[in-house]
């Protein structure tokens, strides 16, 4: 998957860097990639054609895969791709890459689970949420 472009991914969204997001070293801090990852998640998960998320529920990261590829430098923007690996029961597997100056900069997997906001117990997704996020599946 390291060959795709931002073109490749069904949603694609942008981040602007800002002078804070940088360290010491003059570069991007590696904290702020998860940032851009959850930018992208957005687009997808609240995106105003898709019926989700039931009440009283939530999305929390279950696990995170992140593979810095190269540094990225202050000032510009980040594009981000996004797109879904697989759409399970109650969780959600996406595909990002972050690009710089279309560089491939870092790509991620993140399973998200539908969690019940009082309980914390994982949620099923509904036929309704599965057909809507197949619209956001990465061709592979």
């Amino acid at each position: 998957m390291k060959n795709l472009k931002l073109e490749d991914f069904p949603a694609q969204t942008y981040d602007k860097l800002r002078y804070g997001d940088t360290d010491r070293q003059g570069h991007v801090n590696n904290a702020v990639f998860s940032t851009f990852l959850e930018t992208g998640r957005v687009e997808v998960l609240y995106h105003s054609s898709n019926t989700i998320s039931f009440v009283d529920t939530s999305f929390v990261i279950a696990s995170i895969h992140l593979n810095f590829r190269k540094e990225v430098h202050w000032p510009g923007k980040i594009d981000i791709g996004t797109g879904i690996l697989r759409i399970g029961n109650s969780s959600i597997k996406f595909y990002q890459m972050l690009f710089q100056d279309d560089a491939c900069v870092a790509d991620a997997e993140t399973t998200i689970v539908q969690v019940n906001n009082t309980s914390g117990k994982s949620v099923l997704l509904s036929e309704a949420a599965k057909e809507s996020l197949l619209n956001w599946k990465i061709p592979i």
